[in-house]
């Protein structure tokens, strides 16, 4: 009788345990994302790879997963309130896809999940506490960005021999994140021997044309843009006034030499943005972003258009050249 009792709360538990499992995926359940970013035109594409990982992992839109989406339209401003209407929609989860948006969602609640999808210092934004253990609700990826700001310069003083002044395009009033890049630059430049002009801009026409006429007056030999997201939206008319203007440039997304710019270094910003839909999938899964390690940036490209140095007149090293992971000609 004893044995038979045994057996039955043995399989009791068993069942149990199974029903938990069960009910902890929510079979039938539509999980709704928040996805907050800063602009839908400028990260159209990565988005695109983004929901095609999600659906690679058996999260389709419509069927299991509805995505709230929410653009900010170049306005960090707006942000925070967009991140608070994310979290009145009572969201299972946030992805946000840069430090202002991460800022913003991290304002906004401490219990949904937030995935980053590509931030280049979680830590020194105070997101989570270390990439090892991030506690709190926030995990995803670091972009490693002011490491590779600094392996841009390295790569205009390559390029360009007798460099001597390089401008730094800034947004206006980009606050934290502007100061973190600036800590790392100053001094490399410093160390290569390079005059660090840094260009403050508006997000619009008129202000791009001052800015790359200010660079002329302070007799710049090359642009590079501030790592991030900002200036994404506006890469094709940035692109054309560098060719306007004659000026070598080195951009922190890929886009820009899609674009017809000159060179670009960084991080596969796609597979970033793939790697976000993991996250999303395990946390979904019942995984709890304190858990899950914050992963450093390991693809990185190194892309050469001859055409554009063609266009200003540039004779780029062949040193440089062998370096580069693909040369457009």
């Amino acid at each position: 009788m004893m044995k038979t009792k045994i057996a039955v709360l043995a399989l009791s538990a068993v069942l149990f345990a199974l029903c938990a499992s069960v009910n902890a995926q929510q079979p039938g359940k539509v999980f709704r994302i928040g996805f907050l970013d800063i602009s839908a035109s400028g990260s159209a594409v990565l988005v695109d790879a983004f929901r095609q990982e999600l659906g690679k992992l058996g999260w389709i839109e419509g069927k299991n997963i509805a995505i709230e989406y929410r653009f900010a339209e170049q306005k960090n401003e707006r942000l925070p309130e967009l991140a608070s209407e994310l979290v009145r929609l009572k969201v299972d989860l946030i992805v946000t896809t840069a430090a202002p948006q991460s800022l913003a969602a991290k304002g906004a609640t401490t219990t949904i999940p937030i995935v980053m999808v590509n931030v280049g210092d979680p830590v020194a934004f105070g997101l989570v506490a270390s990439l090892a253990r991030p506690g709190g609700n926030i995990t995803g990826n670091a972009s490693l960005a002011n490491e590779l700001n600094t392996k841009r310069l390295e790569i205009l003083k390559d390029a360009i021999p007798k460099l001597a002044r390089v401008g730094l395009l800034l947004v206006r009033g980009n606050g934290i994140t502007r100061d973190l890049q600036l800590k790392e630059l100053r001094p490399a430049a410093e160390a290569l021997k390079l005059k660090l002009e840094e260009i403050e801009t508006e997000l619009d026409p008129k202000g791009f044309e001052s800015a790359f006429q200010t660079a002329i007056k302070k007799q710049v030999g090359a642009i590079m843009t501030s790592a991030g997201f900002r200036f994404l939206t506006e890469r094709k008319r940035i692109v054309e006034i560098a060719v306007k203007y004659g000026l070598p440039a080195i951009y922190s997304q890929k886009e820009y030499v899609d674009a017809g710019g000159l060179m670009f270094y960084g991080v596969d910003s796609t597979d970033l943005y793939r790697r976000g839909a993991v996250y999303v999938d395990k946390i979904l899964k019942g995984a709890k972003p304190a858990d899950l390690p914050v992963q450093q940036a390991t693809k990185f490209e190194f892309i050469i258009n001859l055409n554009a140095a063609k266009q200003i007149g540039l004779i780029i090293p062949n040193r440089v050249l062998e370096r580069a992971n693909q040369v457009i000609r």
